[in-house]
């Protein structure tokens, strides 16, 4: 029993350390005013060009679980497909919906020469 829980320990400490940075995607592969999704480590991570600034949030709507790269960004807000959500993409708040529901994950962007990186 007690390698059980020192291996549970060890799981859930890893789990937690971060990826540091991750290339998602070329500069020329997100044009301003688009969404591109990118997957991480099992995570799927939504990518927002906002007049030339790059964001970060997780992809996944959490109001029905729809990908949010499949919707619609006006300004810095993402407009969920399938019911309307919207997030604010620079912070990964929710902005406008009937009900409450989380907030998304958002993630540091760096770009390097023509490389967008996410730090995870």
């Amino acid at each position: 029993m007690f390698v059980a829980q020192i291996r549970k320990i060890i799981k859930n400490t890893l789990m937690k350390l971060p990826m540091g940075k991750v290339i998602v995607a070329k500069t020329s592969d997100v044009a301003p005013g688009t969404l591109h999704k990118a997957s991480i480590d099992g995570r799927e991570i939504l990518v927002a060009n906002v007049d030339g600034k790059y964001y970060a949030m997780d992809d996944t709507c959490t109001h029905a679980g729809a990908s949010l790269s499949e919707g619609a960004l006006d300004g810095n807000i993402v407009t969920c497909g399938w019911h309307g959500a919207q997030f604010d993409c620079k912070s990964g708040k929710l902005d406008k919906f009937p009900a409450k529901i989380n907030n998304l994950k958002s993630y540091n962007v760096l770009v390097e020469s023509d490389n967008i990186f996410v730090e995870v």
